[in-house]
């Protein structure tokens, strides 16, 4: 059934023309709009909180970072009073002392300096100073070292004397050089050096019990889940208000991604209610203070917000998708139906006959759409019966075109052996040009058996072997499987030709020509191959130009003016007869020789 045939379908709108359909969509589409320009709005709001949210997250742990970092210079403001201190450095020096008493005493003053300090700072846990002379005093008069700890390997200890002076802030720790006390502190250590400031001498440790920095952090509100958290440079927590949690593996956090942030940076982790906002600050001793505060609670009306726009939302979505949908059906049946008709027509069906409705701008245009198709058919019919026609009449005309050179010249051979007195290469030579030009004029149609071409090249070569008599040999190679098949009419002399006046005849000693044939699945190949001089790349790029390009003119008519039959165009009487799938390949390397392959189907 045709496509014109069919009843039109009433249009949902009385509308004339696709412009005012468009203009009626588009008003319907305004809702739409509002409904995405609204969410918008509220995505840009929150974000807008969020990122105030941010700044003032920022500045709160900017405030906690300065506080630390004041406790933390307070404790090196205490290592710099040991570094001053005249008993301090007389202890740690290379002096002896005169008797044990006098050490005594020196050990008595230093202790009660450090105990006046631990008086004043409880959350100091104690104070050291190990010298390089193996001397040693703390805040207590009387402490024994603990004998399976090793002083000099202990982490604060290497660390503080390999920064050369520099004060040197070790991980949350259990410290156990004393003997029977195992406290969880964070180490200050320092190394001392002469007065000079050369030669150093010790190292002075103060040992932090983290009281004032847990209280630090604790007082940071940031929201009913939000927290503070320090990491040190190496990644290990010295603060964390689920600091057992972490170490148990109950709990994680982001260690990496902070340790990867920049001072003053900010990263948000997890969607939803699992939002997470993290803000960092460094300090210029290497810990960093790390804020955390949940997305959830940055607007406390957020859920009654989104839930109270989106309903209103839902609603009209509801209306505005209803009626979307209604009039894209409405709107684009008909350019789909011209669309699907014309993808027919790609594919190269011109019977197609797209349907029109109503006479509007989209009817007008299915209504040239048929007119055009059937243009184009009927052109396409026209050009295709005008092109087979005059390709075979070209075809035809280069064929006929060899018979008089050809004749001339063999005639010319004839005669030369009969005044040489070679009668029976006369006769044989004059009975294989009959058998030629039988086979050339008759009137049989284009297809002949092989076995017919194979005769006809046979006689040709015999024509051609005995005007070259020292120059060319040939062998025929042909499976007999394929003789009840059929062929094109003279399809293997034009390049036995090539082959002969391109390979062999300049060639200084004798050449051979090779015919094959053989089936392979459901084609018939013919081989014709010399080992004659080969060609160039360039060469055989010429050899491939049509007719009337600057391709190899045909020898036989070399200085005649005339043309010979191209391979190229050979080729295109393949592929015309046979098919695109079917045709000729040329493979050839200078010196060595020339191989044409001629692939066409099998035919009964």
């Amino acid at each position: 059934m045709l496509f014109g045939n069919r009843r039109p379908l009433l249009p949902l709108f009385p509308l004339k023309s696709i412009q005012s359909s468009i203009s009626f969509a588009f008003s319907c589409l305004i809702l739409v709009t509002i409904v995405v320009t609204s969410l918008i709005s509220y995505r840009l709001s929150v974000d807008a909180v969020e990122q105030n949210a941010t700044g003032y997250i920022e500045e709160i742990i900017k405030q906690v970072n300065s506080n630390i970092q004041s406790y933390v210079d307070n404790m090196e403001n205490i290592s710099l009073l040991a570094m001053t201190n005249k008993d301090v450095k007389y202890y740690i020096s290379d002096n002896d002392f005169i008797s044990t008493e006098e050490r005594r005493v020196y050990e008595k003053r230093i202790s009660d300096l450090f105990q006046a300090i631990l008086y004043t700072r409880q959350d100091i846990a104690s104070i050291m100073v190990f010298g390089y002379n193996d001397r040693f005093v703390s805040d207590r008069r009387i402490t024994s070292l603990n004998p399976n700890a090793d002083v000099r390997n202990a982490p604060w200890y290497k660390s503080a004397k390999a920064a050369g002076g520099q004060s040197v802030i070790s991980a949350p720790h259990v410290q156990n050089i004393i003997q029977n006390e195992y406290r969880w502190v964070v180490s200050l250590s320092r190394e001392l050096r002469s007065t000079d400031g050369i030669s150093p001498e010790g190292i002075f440790l103060v040992d932090l019990n983290l009281s004032v920095i847990n209280d630090i952090c604790r007082q940071i509100n940031l929201g009913n889940k939000g927290y503070v958290f320090i990491v040190d440079q190496e990644g290990n927590i010295v603060y964390h208000p689920q600091q057992q949690l972490i170490y148990s593996g109950l709990a994680s956090e982001k260690i990496d991604e902070v340790n990867a942030a920049a001072s003053g940076a900010s990263f948000t982790t997890g969607e939803g209610d699992g939002k997470r906002i993290y803000s960092v600050q460094g300090t210029n001793f290497g810990w960093k203070i790390v804020g955390v505060a949940y997305g959830d609670e940055l607007i406390a009306n957020k859920d009654t917000l989104s839930r109270s726009l989106f309903l209103y939302a839902f609603f009209g979505l509801a209306i505005a998708l209803l009626l979307s949908v209604l009039l894209s059906h409405q709107l684009s049946r008909p350019i789909k139906n011209l669309q699907k008709d014309m993808k027919l027509v790609e594919k190269g069906n011109f019977d197609i006959k797209t349907e029109i409705g109503q006479m509007n701008e989209i009817g007008q245009l299915g209504r040239t759409f048929n007119m055009m198709v059937g243009q184009i058919k009927n052109l396409m019919e026209e050009a295709i019966l005008t092109q087979e026609q005059k390709r075979k009449s070209e075809l035809a005309l280069l064929q006929s075109q060899i018979n008089p050179h050809f004749l001339y010249n063999t005639l010319d051979s004839i005669i030369w052996m009969a005044e040489q007195k070679k009668h029976e290469e006369v006769v044989l030579m004059t009975s294989a040009l009959a058998k030629l030009f039988r086979s050339s004029i008759s009137k049989e149609k284009e297809l002949v058996p092989i076995r017919v071409e194979i005769e006809h090249i046979k006689n040709y070569l015999i024509i051609q072997k005995m005007r070259y008599n020292n120059q060319l040999d040939y062998r025929l190679d042909i499976a007999p499987s394929i003789m009840m098949y059929r062929s094109l009419k003279i399809l293997l002399q034009p390049f036995v030709e090539n082959a002969i006046y391109h390979g062999i005849r300049n060639k200084p000693e004798m050449g051979l020509i090779t015919i094959r044939g053989y089936e392979e699945e459901d084609r018939i190949v013919f081989e014709v191959e010399d080992d004659g001089l080969g060609m160039t790349e360039e060469k055989l790029e010429m050899l491939l130009e049509p007719v009337g390009g600057s391709g190899l003119s045909d020898p036989l008519q070399s200085g005649s003016g005339g043309k010979g039959i191209g391979i190229s165009n050979v080729n295109e009487r393949i592929k015309l007869f046979f098919g695109e799938p079917y045709g000729i390949q040329i493979r050839s390397e200078l010196e060595v020789g020339t191989c044409v392959t001629i692939i066409i189907p099998k035919l009964d």
